[in-house]
Order: structure tokens, then C-alpha cells, then sequence
């Protein structure tokens, strides 16, 4: 059997999923969707074993976990492990662990929320039964059971450098008590994913603009680690972010906003088309008047995939022109909704 790659993704955006995969392909290859998931089976193993190789869950955008699917069971309705273990034992010898860990999980759908309880159940079962094939160490695959159904469940294994640590590939954030709108938590997420560190990124002093800031909850994401903030928004800053002294609000328009010197850190969530927010972000860049950037592009209902090339080609050609290195990664994060979450650097190292 060739091995598959198995997606997970927000219910709705399997095709942008696919589209995505696609431009990283060799050959067609057969494809299998779900709500919330999305297979892809190549033609040949050697183009198999190339992505699994060259996949990286942090290279793709809408995909919130990879793993490589090497069986799908068939489960009965009383005994749910013994075919369960008989399919694990049929793997080639190699496959068959030992692993870091295991882990059940299930589609992020209203259905497969429905699995949830029983993942959790049944999840202290199997890893009782597959004890002698675990043993956490350090870049060992980790063994995922991804059950579509009560009575349907694919094995895979994932490699924990090209893949998702968090269980579903979903980053758990929570929110603060003193943040002041929901909208912190895409922030508090986008660094925990895009910006992994942020530690070392994000350091007291530093200075930062929030465009389109109101009622502050990306100010409080940059606030809470020290960095001053000008809150650029015509709307009110809400709670704390309104008498905060290291918060600075200037009743501007986010569009026409330049700090007198340059910052280190610029966040923008503001609702508006993606390409505006691409050429903004350019002109930034393009005239040093900021190192970091982390924004959202709010897609439209079709043809997403074409406006997020259409917008990375705008920031590429901007920053081309004006000689300027730069990486640009982004993702759809689990608090986005019909948007990404985009950031863009100076790093040294590899550019995009």
C-alpha cells in the first residue's frame, strides 16, 4: 500500500487545502475529502516517500496537521481495538513503532466533535494495550489514530519535525481575563505558531503600532510583554487598554499612519480587502519603518487560493523593488475565521 498524506483543516476550506497541496505535487494522484480533512494518495512511492520527506505542516497554509496515513480500519461495534491492533501488526515491521507517543483524534467538525468523549475513553485503552511500543525520546514518530467515524479509523505516524505538536494540530490559548476582546486570542495564537521565538522577538521596550486597534486586543498581546504600543484606531480603546500608560491612542485612519521613527513591531487586524492590507504592509517594509509585521488577510468566499498568490506577489514585487530580504509565512490559525494570519520579517536565513 502507498502511503497517503492526511490533512486536517477547517471545516469548509478543503478545497483551498487541496489547491494549496497541489502546486507542491509531481503527479495527480487520487483524493479523498471529509469535513475537515483531506487525503491525498500519490501515484508512485517514490513520490510518496518525496513528501514525506519535503511536506512541512509549517510550509502550508491551510493545513493545520500532516501525517502520513498507512492503513484505514474497519472497526466492529462491541470490539473497537482488536482490529485496531491486528492492522497495526499487519504494518511492516518498521512501522510498528516503538513511538513518542499516541495520539486519537478526530476531525474539527460538528460530527466529529461527536468522537471527542470517546477519543479521550477509548484513548487510555489503546495506550495501555501499545505501552510496550511507546517510548517518548526526542524526535521519535508519534503514532495518530484518526477516526472519521465510530466504526472507521486510519493509522498514521508523523514525523514531529514536519508536523503539528499540539493534539488535532490545534494550539490551545486561553483567554485573558483582562484582554478586552476575543480577537487577542488570533495574536496570542499567531506567535505561538508563526512566531515560535517570540520570547526572543518580543522583548520589554520594544515599540509597537496595532492599526485598526480598537477595542485593543491585539494591543494587549504586545502590552502584556512589555512593548509600548501606538493603538492606531478612530474607534475606542476599551478597559485597561484605554488608561494603560504604555498605550498611546492616536484617533488616526490605519491607511495613511506613519510612526516618526521606525518600530519594531507592527500588528494590523483591520476589515478590509487583502490586497489593500498586502500594500500596506509593502509600503511599510519597503521604507524601514518596521522589522516585524504580523497582520490578517480577510479572504474572499471564492477563489482564495488566487488572492492570497495575487497578494504574496504584490509584497514580493514591493520589496524586490526596494532591495529588501524578507520572509513572509502565514496560516489559517484556529481563531481565524475567512481570513490568514500573515508574518513578515527580516530574518537572517533562508527568504522566501
Amino acid at each position: 500500500m502507498i502511503p497517503s498524506l492526511l490533512l486536517y483543516c477547517r471545516p469548509g476550506f478543503e478545497d483551498d487545502c487541496r489547491h494549496e497541496l497541489e502546486s507542491r505535487l509531481q503527479d495527480d494522484g487520487e483524493w479523498e475529502k471529509g469535513l475537515g480533512w483531506l487525503r491525498f494518495t500519490p501515484h508512485s512511492m517514490a513520490e510518496a516517500q518525496r513528501l514525506m520527506r519535503e511536506i512541512d505542516v509549517y510550509q502550508l497554509i491551510f493545513a493545520r496537521q500532516v501525517v502520513v496515513a498507512l492503513a484505514r480500519v474497519e472497526l466492529g461495534e462491541r470490539d473497537r481495538l482488536t482490529p485496531l491492533l491486528a492492522a497495526i501488526d499487519a504494518l511492516p515491521a518498521n512501522q510498528q513503532g516503538p513511538w513518542s507517543e499516541v495520539l486519537l483524534e478526530h476531525p474539527d467538525s460538528d460530527a466529529g466533535k461527536q468522537l471527542s468523549g470517546f477519543c479521550r475513553r477509548f484513548g487510555d485503552i489503546v495506550n495501555k494495550a501499545l505501552a510496550d511500543r511507546i517510548a517518548p525520546k526526542p524526535g521519535r514518530w508519534r503514532l495518530h489514530l484518526f477516526y472519521t467515524s465510530m466504526s472507521e479509523a486510519w493509522i498514521c505516524v508523523a514525523d514531529p519535525n514536519r508536523s503539528s505538536p499540539w493534539p488535532l494540530g490545534i494550539a490551545r490559548v486561553r483567554m485573558p481575563t483582562q484582554a478586552p476582546s476575543r480577537s487577542t486570542l488570533k495574536l496570542a495564537e499567531a506567535l505561538m505558531v508563526l512566531v515560535p521565538d517570540a520570547d526572543q522577538r518580543l522583548k520589554p521596550g520594544m515599540v509597537g503600532v496595532d492599526l485598526g486597534a480598537a477595542p485593543g486586543g491585539w494591543t494587549y498581546q504586545l502590552i502584556s510583554r512589555g512593548l509600548k504600543v501606538f493603538a492606531i484606531d478612530n474607534g475606542p480603546m476599551k478597559g485597561d487598554m484605554a488608561l494603560h500608560p504604555h498605550v498611546k491612542h492616536l484617533r488616526e485612519d490605519g491607511f495613511k499612519f506613519r510612526p516618526q521613527h521606525p518600530v519594531d513591531w507592527l500588528v494590523c487586524d483591520m476589515v478590509e480587502q487583502p490586497v489593500r492590507i498586502a500594500e500596506l504592509m509593502a509600503r511599510w517594509f519597503a521604507a524601514g519603518m518596521t522589522r516585524h509585521a504580523i497582520f490578517n488577510l480577510k479572504l474572499p468566499m471564492k477563489k482564495r487560493w488566487q488572492e492570497i498568490e495575487r497578494c504574496f506577489d504584490l509584497i514580493d514585487d514591493a520589496l524586490a523593488g526596494a532591495d529588501v530580504h524578507y520572509t513572509l509565512t502565514a496560516k489559517q490559525l484556529y481563531h481565524d475565521r475567512e481570513e490568514i494570519t500573515c508574518y513578515l520579517t527580516r530574518p537572517s536565513g533562508r527568504q522566501r
